[in-house]
């Protein structure tokens, strides 16, 4: 017969997100559900492009651990039928576990339309990259859809401590070439932290803004972090930096983009 620690043992490894057990807090080892998540759901998304002049996509905000808002943010999208995609833009985890990880995707991928996460600061923490990078894949990524670039980076580089280059440059340079073979005419750069936060790089701050102006018609960027609704000309150049809101506030960020221009609304559920 079990004593009351045995039980209560058997239980949390019965409701375990990703394994029966967990030899570790920060073991990486991920089922095949929970590998590759993002590429996966960039080929359903690109699966989906008919060309149409207009696109529109949902940005949320940090989700850490903020399960129930989660919940009911993916059942207001799903009551929806106008949302092509949704970015989830950082922090998924709060401490880098992959409990953390597994338990917000299997939230999130109850969504009807595919989702695609930025990597946050919080999900660097502990074995947090590393299982990261096994679930969703690189953490700078970029695709064109409906003729514009989307741009995904890392912009966390406080938790580098400045030793490797964040944003990374050589990806920017990267896509800046392949827009030969990858043709579209606007973009729109999407990020966890934003210039002149404590985490991003501030030495760098004109530069990448810079780089960001030589991709094709940057209308504007988004990023999440700051877990307030913003809308910043950080740079007074006219390009808007918008930030979304913390999960727990219950609203996201609802972009319609047309040929010509652009325009965003805040849906609170």
């Amino acid at each position: 017969m079990m004593g009351k620690v045995e039980i209560l043992f058997f239980l949390c490894a019965l409701l375990s997100a990703c394994d029966p057990f967990e030899y570790h807090p920060y073991d990486v080892r991920l089922k095949g559900k929970y590998k590759d998540i993002n590429r996966k759901n960039i080929e359903r998304i690109l699966a989906n492009d008919t060309g149409k002049d207009t696109v529109r996509f949902a940005f949320a905000g940090d989700t850490q651990r903020w399960y129930d808002e989660t919940a009911d943010f993916v059942k207001a999208v799903n009551c929806r039928n106008d949302i092509e995609f949704v970015i989830q833009g950082g922090d998924l985890s709060d401490f880098g576990m992959k409990k953390e990880f597994c338990m917000m995707h299997d939230i999130l991928s109850k969504l009807k339309v595919p989702y695609v996460t930025i990597v946050g600061n919080h999900d660097h923490l502990g074995s947090g990259e590393e299982i990261y990078r096994a679930m969703y894949g690189d953490l700078n990524f970029a695709f064109v859809y409906g003729g514009i670039k989307f741009l995904g980076m890392n912009t966390n580089a406080l938790e580098y401590d400045y030793s490797t280059p964040v944003p990374d440059f050589s990806f920017l340079e990267k896509e800046l070439r392949d827009s030969i073979t990858a043709p579209y005419d606007r973009t729109v750069a999407m990020m966890h932290t934003p210039p002149g936060d404590l985490i991003f790089n501030n030495n760098v701050k004109y530069v990448f803004q810079e780089y960001l102006k030589r991709f094709k018609h940057l209308m504007f960027c988004v990023h999440a972090h700051t877990h307030r609704l913003m809308q910043t000309d950080f740079y007074g150049d006219g390009i808007i930096y918008f930030g979304a809101d913390a999960m727990v506030h219950r609203n996201y960020l609802l972009f319609t983009i047309t040929k010509d221009s652009y325009q965003y609304e805040v849906v609170y559920f």
